[in-house]
């Protein structure tokens, strides 16, 4: 019977100003998940691509479309443990880190799974908007007064993070989940900040909702944060909200992208 799914088309390079690509993406017909290694810690590259595996691994195992919000903290909090694990068998990581932000379509609906300042926009009929609240230190003083908000992608303290995976027991009490009702025609971009920081809202919103597929739209976001002159990783991934028959095996396999295409 005919079901709804994603449509999806990902980017990710490390970009002209970083030698190594520490984020990691992956998309599946019912799940798109975003993740970035916290620049300047061990081990970046791994902790992205470690959540990112597992999650993915646990998922298969899953009923996503009888997934809950506690379900799904359940199983980030198993990825985050599988964190721990690899620092116990390699000291040398500790400290490594990484955001997440995903996607989850289940029964008519579409949870959002968020920690960190990884974020995700919902392009609608009636327009388009961030739909995830940043975990930083420079949206805290936005929230509280203390900026102005059009002042944020440019304080010098805008790339710390308040919330992420880091392998502590304690850290799955930061994730956010959000339910949104999974309508077809709907487009969602989930990006790590190398994007965000490169465009703002509006133009994330402009881009992405000309184009008429999501790889054309995938394209056009990249060329725009390249010609933005990006200074970080850049990962995105463009989903349009569809329906039709389940896809075939080989449609459904997950496809990966940045640090996780790496064995882990």
């Amino acid at each position: 019977m005919p079901g709804v799914w994603f449509a999806t088309a990902m980017r990710s390079e490390a970009g002209p100003y970083r030698s190594s690509n520490q984020d990691s993406a992956v998309a599946t017909p019912r799940l798109v998940l975003v993740a970035d290694g916290v620049g300047g810690h061990a081990g970046g590259d791994v902790a992205s691509r470690t959540v990112t595996r597992q999650l993915v691994q646990a998922l298969a195992a899953t009923d996503v479309t009888a997934l809950d919000a506690a379900g799904l903290r359940r199983l980030v909090t198993d990825a985050n443990a599988a964190l721990r694990g690899r620092t116990a068998e390699d000291p040398q990581l500790a400290g490594m880190a990484t955001t997440l932000t995903g996607l989850v379509c289940g029964d008519g609906v579409v949870r959002v799974l968020h920690i960190g300042d990884s974020r995700a926009y919902r392009l609608h009929a009636d327009g388009g908007e961030l739909v995830t609240h940043d975990d930083s230190f420079v949206q805290r003083l936005v929230d509280t007064g203390a900026i102005a908000e059009q002042d944020a992608p440019f304080h010098p303290q805008r790339h710390i993070i308040l919330r992420s995976l880091a392998g502590d027991p304690d850290d799955g009490e930061g994730l956010a989940v959000l339910e949104v009702p999974a309508t077809v025609g709907d487009r969602w971009v989930v990006c790590s900040d190398g994007l965000s920081d490169a465009l703002d809202e509006d133009a994330v919103v402009a881009l992405a909702s000309g184009p008429a597929t999501p790889e054309e739209a995938a394209d056009a976001l990249l060329a725009a944060a390249r010609a933005a002159d990006a200074h970080d990783n850049v990962t995105l991934v463009v989903c349009d909200v569809v329906t039709g028959p389940p896809p075939g095996v080989d449609d459904a396999a997950p496809r990966w992208a940045g640090a996780a295409e790496r064995d882990a």
